[in-house]
């Protein structure tokens, strides 16, 4: 979850199946680790390269892999392990987004973050976030 100090969180809407969702992805190489994947995630969705204040919320959800997406993981596999980071940045800012995945992009503080994103783990990761 990217977020600013005063509670403004960034969203992406994702293309094909349309929904809001935080920036996310999958461990890409038998050895890239959780945080690896947070920060090339990062870069790859949005443009931010400054990781300096990434921090693992050691918080992990579980859930089902939506059938259309199946075909992105090996044979058999419907769960999915999502491991939740934060980014915390002073202020809003542009981003660049990745328009092969998403097509556009909002700031929205947490009541309209929450109501905006399709993931029960964003909603959840958003109060984990602001403490509610």
């Amino acid at each position: 979850m990217v977020h600013t100090t005063d509670g403004q969180f960034l969203l992406l809407e994702r293309i094909g199946v349309v929904f809001w969702q935080s920036v996310t992805g999958s461990l890409r190489w038998p050895d890239e680790t959780p945080a690896q994947a947070a920060m090339r995630e990062l870069a790859e969705e949005t443009g931010i390269t400054d990781t300096t204040s990434l921090r693992d919320c050691n918080k992990t959800f579980e859930f089902s892999i939506l059938p259309e997406y199946r075909a992105r993981y090996a044979p058999g596999v419907e769960t999915n392990t999502e491991y939740l980071f934060s980014l915390e940045l002073p202020r809003v800012m542009d981003v660049t987004i990745n328009t092969h995945e998403h097509s556009r992009y909002i700031w929205a503080n947490a009541d309209e973050a929450r109501e905006k994103v399709w993931s029960w783990s964003n909603r959840e990761a958003i109060d984990l976030i602001i403490g509610a």
